[in-house]
């Protein structure tokens, strides 16, 4: 028998995970401002703050996943379209920068962790994640932040691929173009994960 929404979302065994909320990615610095724009105007960034802010109020663990360059671009992918637009960018996203730092909106606590990726487009194959979550017995992974189009799905298919639950809050993710991003959270992650939305997953941790 499935599990309800609140069952799967107990906050001992949920982390949210954070793709890329960043200063240089979806904020007013962004080297890629339509992307920015859309997050913005979605209202994605405002979902993504209430569900952090819930997140931590409940005793949910809070993972930012963001993106850094090496200032020599030493390892870097440049092999793929979206590679090049961040390498071409004038912004870069260098260790330090206020580029990398997340939207002050969201902030980062103490309680919460950050991986830092160098490339590809989920934190799973690339850091200790995984190891971590199991340790402390997580099983289930609430993705939020940019973008459907890549950092979203590869997450969600990394968690599913690991055996653990993944659960959308489909306001608090957004793509380009966003009728793509919906098409994508109906057509294929739906099949893999459970579509909730923010107000939904803010109760189920309220026990509402």
């Amino acid at each position: 028998m499935a599990l309800s929404l609140s069952e799967l979302l107990q906050p001992s065994r949920t982390a949210v995970v954070l793709q890329e909320c960043q200063n240089g990615i979806i904020g007013a610095e962004s080297g890629l401002p339509a992307l920015a724009e859309v997050a913005r105007s979605s209202g994605c960034i405002d979902a993504v703050t209430r569900l952090v802010h819930a997140a931590r109020a409940a005793g949910v663990r809070v993972i930012h996943s963001v993106f850094h360059q090496r200032p020599d671009g030493w390892g870097d992918n440049t092999n793929r379209e979206l590679f090049k637009l961040v390498d071409e960018s004038p912004v870069k996203l260098y260790p330090g920068s206020s580029a990398v730092q997340v939207l002050d909106e969201i902030g980062v606590e103490p309680a919460d962790f950050t991986i830092a990726r160098h490339h590809g487009v989920s934190p799973f194959p690339v850091s200790e994640l995984d190891s971590l979550l199991r340790n402390e017995k997580v099983s289930t992974i609430v993705p939020a932040g940019i973008a459907v189009n890549w950092a979203i799905t590869g997450l969600t298919f990394d968690a599913i691929n690991r055996g653990y639950d993944v659960v959308i809050p489909r306001d608090a993710v957004t793509g380009l173009p966003t009728d793509y991003a919906e098409s994508a959270i109906d057509h294929s992650l739906a099949f893999v994960a459970t579509i909730s939305s923010t107000d939904d997953v803010v109760a189920a941790w309220a026990g509402g």
